[in-house]
């Protein structure tokens, strides 16, 4: 019964997503309805970017209809976070709000997601020596955690298809845990989210003349989500059945979502010694980096995701292997340091060779 409404889910979400983009899109040409200029972008043509709005439709009804009758009363808090960022999005994407409204409403967001549907971290698994934390750390840990996550996909959003693509990986891997684990309600949101954004990938990466982005809107959505996900997989692991908990969670879901919390990490350290707005527009992404070797966004696109799936690998194996936490947090945090540190020493290395034979 369960396996059905998964699936179901998965279905529905895509199948809507479908369904809706090709009128979102006429809308949207008919109303002018476009984003403002960003240095940032590496798009020149001129493309609606209201797929956050068939993400939403996609996600929220099939999760409400495969949820019915589950026991599952944060779903109802979730949603309402989902709503609050599908409006904050779309007023970004349309008309452009300050960083620090976005920061502000963000903050009370997760607060309210914190307090009522008791999304937080309650346990470290071992990290730093940690396990069972208070509630101030709590409170602290899961409110920057969330408000990271959310972030990280919001600025990696930057190519056709990546913000998506590692979107359905993260959930993909999280809602197979959460099923095996007979974590059915966590499953059900988790393949909606995946149905939906292969709906808009198809369209984003593929589409001609039905062809639009996911804006802040998008992103937006999916980070939390995906962060919502996170915090219930470490939680959850807590006390899972003995096959499939995981020991070494913390670092298994770092792995799972380290692409955009590497990059911006990084990013924002090169902007600081620079002695920059950690916040400033500039094109040191990863992406921005893979499209000038490799000249294609699904060249780009997949080359992250095969390099992601490498790293949630090596992660379950340190975890398979029984490896002390905190050895799995820093070896998945270094190799994943290195995979997103090689496209600058490429580039570097092609400019100067140029320069010599110049």
């Amino acid at each position: 019964m369960e396996i059905i409404l998964i699936l179901s889910a998965l279905i529905l979400s895509f199948l809507l997503v479908i369904v809706v983009v090709p009128p979102i899109i006429r809308t949207a040409k008919a109303k002018h309805l476009f984003e403002p200029f960003d240095e940032r972008k590496v798009h020149t043509e001129i493309v609606p970017p209201l797929g956050g709005v068939a993400i939403f439709i996609g996600f929220s009804i099939s999760a409400i209809f495969a949820t019915d009758g589950l026991a599952y009363d944060a779903l109802k808090y979730i949603m309402a976070a989902v709503i609050i960022m599908f409006f904050m999005g779309l007023k970004d994407d349309l008309m452009i709000l300050s960083a620090r409204k976005k920061l502000i409403i963000q903050i009370v967001t997760v607060i309210l997601l914190i307090s009522f549907a008791n999304i937080h971290f309650t346990n470290l698994h071992g990290v730093f020596g940690e396990h069972k934390i208070g509630n101030l750390t709590s409170f602290s840990l899961s409110l920057f955690a969330i408000i990271v996550i959310i972030n990280a996909f919001n600025l990696i959003d930057g190519v056709d298809g990546l913000a998506s693509g590692l979107g359905m990986l993260a959930s993909s891997v999280l809602g197979t845990w959460f099923y095996l684990s007979q974590n059915y309600p966590q499953a059900i949101m988790a393949f909606a989210l995946v149905g939906a954004l292969a709906g808009f990938f198809l369209y984003n990466v593929f589409g001609s003349r039905n062809k639009l982005f996911m804006g802040d809107t998008g992103s937006l959505i999916i980070g939390l989500i995906i962060s919502v996900m996170i915090v219930s997989f470490n939680e959850l692991n807590l006390t899972a059945p003995e096959p499939y908990r995981i020991g070494g969670a913390p670092a298994v879901s770092f792995a799972i979502i380290i692409v955009p919390l590497i990059d911006t990490l990084r990013v924002m350290a090169i902007r600081i010694a620079q002695r920059r707005s950690p916040f400033s527009p500039d094109k040191n992404h990863i992406h921005h980096r893979l499209l000038s070797l490799l000249g294609s966004h699904l060249k780009v696109t997949l080359t992250i995701l095969a390099g992601n799936v490498v790293l949630i690998a090596i992660a379950l194996g340190l975890n398979h292997w029984q490896l002390n936490v905190n050895l799995q947090f820093i070896t998945v945090f270094l190799v994943g340091l290195g995979f997103s540190a090689i496209p600058s020493y490429v580039l570097r290395t092609k400019r100067a060779k140029k320069a010599y034979s110049a």
